[in-house]
């Protein structure tokens, strides 16, 4: 059950895809320390096929996600991460992916972009986490976004 998610911002597209996705598991535990409890690379060098854990506080319904990233276009701001181990691979899914893309506005801004791919587990439905999941999103643009203009000199 696919869905996007399209969040507007004044912050630049380069420094939007750097802080929110390339550099997000240094980024995220010191922005939202109330969800990620901590993030790390463990394994790869960030590069496309390089594994990171994000640990998440009980504010989320599970303790973690392993992602991989599969493809990263520095140029477009683009980006594909695949879930491979925890999340709600779990419980309800058998798979699931998001890709990103942050596309630059006429106004020097961006708009952020994320559609995610699921398959659900047979039986299993949605029920409210399509809806958390969406917020989840929009509270990583909006709260990068909050940092890089209070940190006008951040991931330039």
């Amino acid at each position: 059950m696919p869905f996007t998610v399209e969040v507007e911002s004044p912050v630049p597209a380069g420094r939007m895809f750097k802080a929110a996705l390339v550099d997000w598991h240094n980024l995220g535990p010191k922005i939202a320390p109330h969800v990620l409890s901590s993030a790390a690379i463990i394994e790869g060098d960030g590069s496309v096929g390089s594994i990171r854990q994000l640990n998440f506080t009980s504010d989320m319904p599970f303790s973690y996600v392993k992602e991989r990233l599969d493809f990263v276009d520095h140029e477009k701001f683009e980006c594909k991460v695949t879930a491979l181990e925890g999340g709600h691979l779990e419980t309800i899914l058998e798979s699931a992916s998001v890709r990103f893309k942050i596309e630059p506005t006429s106004t020097g801004g961006c708009i952020c972009k994320a559609v995610t791919e699921s398959k659900f587990k047979p039986g299993a439905e949605a029920g409210d986490e399509e809806a958390k999941a969406k917020e989840y999103l929009v509270k990583l643009f909006k709260g990068t976004e909050a940092y890089l203009l209070a940190n006008p000199d951040a991931y330039v």
